[in-house]
């Protein structure tokens, strides 16, 4: 049997945000090389603000982690 390396995963970029004050819902193309701490929502103007214990607002509202936490060094992520 022979073996296949596994390749190295590639990181999705887009996120859709949801605002959690109004449920509008918005495509972003994600950071690789910073995070987002703060967005405001384009219908309410509401700010997300990331949850206690997630390092952005990708992690805490997004349909997808952030880069940084997608890749093996997840632990590290935003920080």
């Amino acid at each position: 049997m022979t073996r296949v390396a596994a390749l190295p995963s590639v990181p999705v970029l887009e996120s859709v945000l949801t605002c959690p004050n109004c449920g509008h819902a918005q495509r972003l193309e994600m950071p690789t090389n910073a995070c987002l701490f703060f967005h405001e929502c384009e219908t309410c103007k509401g700010v997300l603000r990331p949850k206690p214990g997630d390092c952005c607002v990708f992690c805490s509202y997004g349909t997808a982690p952030c880069p940084p936490k997608q890749s093996a060094a997840g632990d590290k992520a935003c920080s």
